[in-house]
């Protein structure tokens, strides 16, 4: 039986890959802090629940590992901004440090998801493929590109280390995110009948669904050593690729309701289209489109399983962690009895997060 370690098993993807992977057969090694909640991963005799920061990690996660699917990440970009200095230990160090790890403890193979966010902007009417140069924008980018710098030379005859360079991801995941691009757009034309883009709508973002890039993170696991190994390879789809203001208006046909498209703040500078070919010549294909995320999106809005808080937006998150945290540990304000309340409640999600791993530094 292959075990899988899967960093930031509690994540956006990673909630959505471990059972995937369980349902294949693998055994998995699921660690993560669980900032976003224990719940995320349902109770299997083939799952072994890890909590720890991967600053962290040690020789003893790695033992009897035969794969590692390196997750672990403070993903977007405005965190990346505000956390600067913990996504360079998260999203390069720390995913270096566990590649040398992987192979250390006789792994076979180590796969990091990276981000098609390094191509930062291309000039319109390029395609950017694997060997286009990096032009990544931000901190968030530019860790990604260098994690994959750091993880490439390591690769061996015995050790497969392969780079995916996902498009920006969208679809329902058990740690459900409204700060992506599609998620966003949908519950905002959704719930309020309007959707709000960033001019001019005239840049370019591929996408993927978020299974089809689990999908991919498994592929890569039994993929030929000869022909992954040491490569980078772009996650998504040529149908999957769109201007803003287009994609909106997909996203506005698709909500059963009429939706209006408002226009706000100064031009994105982000902007490139991304070819698939390499991953697409060794047999993987994107299963998903924007519609479908858009509509499965919609159906469970419309049942009532997912709704928008500040658990479902990243950086939100974060800052209320950080915000209660300190409230909690001060004693809080007990005068004001509606406080007490919501400080009470706050005091059981800080304490849970405190038992796994810990707020601090984020």
């Amino acid at each position: 039986m292959t075990r899988v370690l899967v960093t930031g098993a509690g994540g956006y993807i990673g909630a959505v890959l471990t059972p995937m992977l369980l349902d294949a057969g693998y055994a998995v090694r699921a660690l993560d802090r669980f900032f976003f909640g224990r719940d995320l991963l349902a109770a299997h005799d083939r799952l072994e629940v890890v909590v720890e920061d991967c600053r962290k990690l040690a020789p003893a996660h790695f033992e009897g590992v035969d794969a590692v699917i390196d997750l672990a990440a403070i993903s977007n970009d405005p965190s990346g901004e505000l956390f600067q200095e913990a996504t360079f230990q998260i999203n390069r160090d720390s995913r270096v440090r566990a590649a040398r790890m992987a192979r250390e403890a006789g792994a076979r193979r180590y796969v990091l998801p990276s981000s098609c966010s390094i191509y930062g902007f291309q000039e319109d009417g390029v395609v950017a493929d694997e060997g286009s140069p990096a032009n990544p924008l931000t901190t968030y980018a530019r860790a990604n590109e260098m994690a994959e710098r750091g993880a490439l030379p390591l690769a061996d005859e015995s050790f497969c280390v392969v780079v995916l360079r996902q498009a920006t991801v969208y679809g329902l995941s058990p740690r459900m995110r409204f700060d992506l691009a599609v998620n966003g757009m949908t519950f905002g034309a959704w719930k309020t009948g309007r959707l709000p883009l960033m001019r001019d709508g005239s840049q370019w973002r591929p996408m993927v669904h978020v299974r089809d890039a689990a999908r991919a993170q498994m592929f890569m696991l039994e993929a030929d050593p000869a022909r992954v190994n040491g490569r980078v390879f772009n996650v998504g789809s040529a149908g999957d690729v769109h201007r803003i203001g287009p994609l909106g208006e997909l996203v506005a046909a698709c909500v059963p309701r009429d939706v209006e498209i408002e226009w706000y703040g100064d031009p994105d500078r982000r902007s490139y289209r991304v070819a698939f070919d390499r991953i697409e010549a060794l047999g993987w294909r994107a299963e998903k489109t924007a519609a479908d995320g858009v509509a499965e999106i919609c159906a469970a809005l419309e049942a009532g399983a997912v709704d928008k808080t500040a658990r479902t937006v990243t950086l939100e998150w974060y800052r209320e962690l950080e915000r209660w945290s300190r409230v909690v540990r001060a004693g809080g304000d007990p005068r004001d009895r509606a406080r007490r309340k919501e400080l009470a409640r706050w005091r059981r999600v800080v304490r849970e997060v405190e038992m796994y791993g810990g707020i601090v530094e984020i």
